[in-house]
């Protein structure tokens, strides 16, 4: 009986132990819920979920400004008349057309973007998207269409300012592009291959981009949203919805998308659109010298101990430069404190300085460095070509079959020019061309365009500008053997 009893006892201490423990273990994983493998399950299932909701989270961050936003951008159409080059059949040839006929017009279409800065109606896009139109017509999300009229461009910048008149305008807000940081997300809305109000995500690849050689004013966002062909104008937005750049260009080998975008940030755009609503331009700063960026082949030839700055090489009469006694062959190092590298570098500085205000150059000049300060100016008239028209002219002179630059010191050893002779150097002449038919070789100068004495490339293309409209011009030529007059026409 005692020994049944005892089996008994130890029998219920066994159950009362493995409960006990039982108990003990479901305290301990609530105390430490990673100890057990089922439990790091649900800790994985709940992670998964937390990343899921976080993820749907920012999808819907990028939807909310997708439709915020997008009524206020719109698709830019332009239209302009232009005479056809040829008539379509040839059977008298080009001159009896000329005499008897009008030329042959068509109507070339363009498409763009642009979005709406106010309730008035002012509407941002690039310079180059609307340039020689005749006709802009503006159309919304909604279905409105409306003309526009162009309050101001600039093409420095490639900025244009548009108006419409229209009740009930959608708006976006315009931040701040300097604050702005490397790998942020950003959202581009636009028109691409007019596939009206498209959208794609981004991060910001760089900032401060310059020396790309796309307008005369660079300080470019770098971004991999998806910008196309017809994005041109269309606003890059940050994740709260505010403007902080224009999307203006791309660089591609095949025509489209290949993650290199660049927009111009909306500081920038303020100050150029300001000037356009008051003025109808925009007032550009002049420091009157030639320049060109300083090679080390170029500072070895020239003794220059130096491996970054830019060359001068030549000062304009009566400019700020001269007035503050700058010479060629000096090279500029630095502007109010800034490092500049190359030669578009330093033009874009220059141009948004404003007239009047006073700038400190850091300049070397043998081998000594020197800080010289230059009041800029407003440049006089003929001064200043923008990168857009100096486009427009080198492809009028390639059709004439030259190509042209600076008498720099190098150019001038290498081609055996005097140091006294003045005007732009001819350096290439395309075979069977109008000016391989005149007679014209690499090392001749060109010193006058049309009449007008010219001492360097911005005298001539300001004195090849007639010659666009006239599709010829007159050239007087300086060779060693002596000076003559020759006219290139593509008529």
């Amino acid at each position: 009986m005692r020994e049944g009893l005892h089996r008994y006892k130890l029998a219920f201490l066994i159950l009362f132990v493995f409960a006990l423990g039982l108990f003990a273990r479901e305290v301990w994983e609530k105390l430490h819920p990673l100890s057990f493998p089922n439990l790091i399950a649900e800790d994985g299932k709940r992670a998964s979920s937390e990343a899921l909701q976080l993820a749907q989270k920012v999808s819907q961050a990028f939807s909310e400004i997708a439709e915020r936003s997008s009524p206020a951008v719109v698709y830019i159409e332009t239209e302009r008349v232009v005479s056809r080059g040829q008539a379509p059949f040839d059977f008298f040839g080009d001159e009896f057309f000329r005499r008897f006929f009008s030329p042959p017009k068509y109507r070339e279409r363009g498409a763009g973007s642009g979005f709406i800065i106010s309730k008035e109606g002012y509407i941002v896009t690039n310079n180059h998207v609307i340039e020689g139109a005749q006709k802009i017509t503006v159309k919304l999300a909604d279905g409105r269409t409306f003309k526009a009229e162009v309050v101001g461009k600039d093409p420095f910048s490639d900025i244009a300012l548009l108006k419409i008149l229209g009740g009930n305008l959608p708006v976006l807000p315009l931040g701040d592009s300097n604050l702005l940081r490397v790998g942020e997300w950003v959202i581009a809305i636009g028109n691409p291959f007019g596939l009206t109000h498209t959208v794609t995500v981004g991060v910001v690849s760089a900032k401060g981009r310059s020396g790309i050689g796309i307008t005369d004013v660079e300080d470019f966002i770098q971004t991999d949203a998806a910008i196309n062909p017809g994005n041109s104008g269309g606003p890059l937005l940050n994740l709260k919805g505010e403007v902080i750049g224009v999307n203006s260009a791309i660089f591609t080998r095949s025509g489209g998308y290949m993650g290199i975008g660049f927009a111009i940030p909306i500081n920038l755009v303020k100050n150029v659109v300001e000037q356009l609503k008051t003025k109808g331009k925009v007032e550009r700063g002049w420091l009157g010298v030639v320049i060109q960026d300083l090679t080390p082949e170029l500072a070895k030839e020239l003794g220059i101990k130096a491996t970054e700055g830019v060359l001068i090489t030549e000062v304009v009469e009566d400019s700020p430069a001269k007035k503050a006694g700058l010479r060629e062959n000096d090279v500029i190092l630095s502007f109010n404190g800034k490092p500049v590298k190359n030669a578009s570098e330093l033009r874009s500085l220059v141009l948004q300085a404003k007239p009047g205000t006073t700038v400190e150059l850091e300049i070397l000049r043998g081998s000594e460095r020197k800080l010289v300060k230059v009041q800029i100016e407003a440049p006089k008239k003929g001064m200043l070509t923008s990168r857009a028209e100096i486009q427009e002219l080198q492809a009028f002179l390639e059709e004439l079959g030259l190509n042209v630059a600076n008498l720099s010191p190098d150019l001038r050893r290498r081609f055996g020019v005097p140091e006294s002779v003045k005007g732009v150097l001819i350096i290439e002449v395309y075979p069977e061309s109008p000016a391989d038919y005149a007679g014209l070789t690499p090392g001749m100068v060109i010193d006058e365009v049309n009449k007008k004495r010219v001492n360097n490339l911005a005298d001539f293309y300001e004195a090849l500008k007639p010659s666009l409209e006239k599709k010829k011009v007159l050239l007087g030529i300086r060779t060693p053997r002596g000076r003559f007059y020759t006219t290139l026409s593509l008529e």
